[in-house]
């Protein structure tokens, strides 16, 4: 029999007649990336036992994902994790976001939401952000683990890993895949994956520079003030902390003719770095240190299905495309949570019907768009001089400056536009729910303070709603007061689910939430605190 690794505590040990020792659990979770370990804190939060198998014996130290768009701060904040995120943001300049490095700031603001221009914070820390919440939920990694077999029946997923001490079997109800670009899931299973292969390739790195030249920026301004080209490069880089000088860190993303010759699985190594950073910036910047460097294409593939069976798939295990502005990140981050409360109710029994299943039906089209968004940037952001590509290139830069033009892109590139198809017409319902500040009985507060128990929340701003909101709900009485968000709701009611998403809105006192409260909650068990309805709250 192989040797056993010790169990953690969200395991359970069974014997099986042929002696054989399986350590079961609620979900297993595989890949301890922002993808997984949002996703896990999600299910711990909910009270299902979770347990996370990583490769990697340690945290990466890579700060990869480019950074934190406006929903995704959002939905950090909800969870009450965005102080400690912007606590490591690297400091930048407030000059709004882009496409395609267009020399045009997009505008969130019209948007209503509180964090304009979205949180620059490697991805290397807000891992360890994300693992310290799963830690204070009583969960963790087990790392040094590598994910060698999976067999799933009606009932669940048995897995066998290899770790230092040997081979362990784990079985969970659910398992879901986070194991990235390159999903050892997907292969196992032989998930469709189609799309396109890459047609370009290019680099990024973490680096240390021994002499700076004046071309190199100092500060993290607009994208487009960040990229040069030359030598037959193009290049991005900026500093990631310090003052940008020689003691600082950087993050370099370039290509070449180089890089497009390389093997994908070739190293990278400092001397090309070297030498792109030569190329664009002169001989005036001189590299120090090479920290890590990765490679990377723009293909564009999608699982045709994010579920199979009682196997999920989310973030780049579900999507590949270009890695632009971080979206990739991000879209990952909202996949987990989207999917984490959805799980937790089919785990716990009492998810209504269909509920696991919207998972993919709401987020394969959202990824479909970044996919299109993405291969439409690649399709101009560095195009040859006296193209047809450069000539859509200007074109497009004078549209995005046009105010209706700039703020459907800044809503198309920050997450902050999605809106769920619900079945329901009201303008609300399907879109995110706008952090509006509160007065509430027990005081001032706002919309993502209330979303901080994972629960969903119907907000009463104005006649009480009939009926009870069970125990999955928090039911709420406040007044809209004003924030930089503003005070209009546009209903005297809504339910939100703990993804942050209207799925119901009303006004009047005869309109009522039980219908959208049974098809998102399931039966109502009014088993949890009730709080005063608005009426009753003392508040005038």
């Amino acid at each position: 029999m192989s040797a056993i690794l010790n169990p953690v505590k969200n395991c359970t040990r069974s014997t099986y007649a042929l002696g054989v020792e399986i350590f079961e659990t609620d979900v297993v979770v595989v890949g301890a990336g922002p993808t997984g370990l949002m996703l896990a804190a999600e299910l711990a939060l909910a009270g299902v036992a979770v347990e996370v198998v990583e490769r990697q014996a340690v945290p990466s130290g890579q700060s990869r994902g480019g950074g934190i768009n406006q929903r995704t701060a959002e939905v950090l904040a909800m969870r009450g994790l965005l102080d400690a995120v912007a606590d490591h943001a690297i400091p930048r300049e407030s000059v709004g976001g882009h496409f395609a490095h267009l020399p045009v700031p997009l505008d969130t603001r019209p948007w209503r939401t509180r964090y304009p221009d979205g949180i620059l914070t490697p991805q290397d820390r807000l891992e360890e952000i994300l693992e310290a919440r799963l830690h204070t939920l009583g969960a963790g990694v087990r790392r040094s683990t590598e994910l060698v077999g999976l067999s799933q029946d009606a009932d669940g997923v048995e897995v066998v890993v290899a770790g230092p001490d040997g081979e362990l079997r784990l079985r969970g109800r659910y398992l879901v895949a986070c194991d990235g670009a390159h999903s050892t899931v997907r292969k196992i299973t032989g998930a469709e994956f189609p799309g396109r292969a890459g047609t370009m390739a290019a680099v990024s790195a973490d680096i240390e520079l021994d002499v700076v030249s004046e071309t190199v920026p100092r500060a993290v301004g607009h994208v487009s003030s960040l990229v040069r080209s030359g030598g037959g490069y193009w290049m991005m880089l900026h500093p990631m902390d310090g003052d940008g000088g020689r003691v600082s860190g950087f993050r370099v993303v370039f290509g070449g003719p180089e890089q497009a010759a390389v093997p994908r699985e070739s190293p990278v190594t400092a001397e090309e770095v070297a030498a792109a950073l030569a190329a664009v910036h002169g001989p005036g910047t001189v590299l120090g240190r090479l920290r890590w460097g990765t490679r990377f294409s723009d293909a564009s593939r999608q699982l045709a299905q994010y579920r199979h069976g009682r196997v999920l798939f989310a973030g780049d295990a579900a999507h590949i495309h270009l890695p632009i502005g971080g979206q990739g990140l991000n879209l990952g981050v909202q996949d987990a949570v989207n999917l984490g409360w959805k799980l937790a109710a089919e785990v716990r029994g009492d998810a209504p019907a269909g509920l696991l299943d919207s998972y993919h039906a709401e987020r394969h089209p959202v990824a479909a768009r970044v996919l299109a968004t993405t291969r439409a940037q690649g399709a101009i952001m560095n195009p040859a001089p006296d193209s047809d590509a450069a000539a859509l290139r200007e074109i497009l830069a004078e549209v995005a400056a046009l105010p209706d033009a700039n703020r459907y892109l800044a809503g198309l590139m920050s997450g902050l536009a999605i809106r769920y198809d619900l079945g329901d017409a009201h303008p609300l319902v399907g879109s995110r729910m706008v952090d509006l500040s509160l007065e509430t009985p027990e005081g001032l507060t706002t919309v993502s303070a209330l979303m901080q128990t994972g629960k969903g929340l119907l907000l009463d701003v104005g006649a009480p709603a009939p009926g009870t909101a069970g125990d999955r709900v928090d039911r709420v009485a406040a007044r809209v007061v004003d924030s930089p968000v503003g005070t209009d709701i546009g209903a005297d009611r809504v339910l939100v689910r703990p993804d942050g998403y209207v799925c119901w809105a009303g006004s009047g006192p005869d309109s009522s939430p039980a219908e959208a409260l049974r098809r998102w909650f399931g039966d109502l068990e009014p088993r949890g605190r009730r709080v005063p309805a608005f009426a009753d709250s003392g508040l005038t």
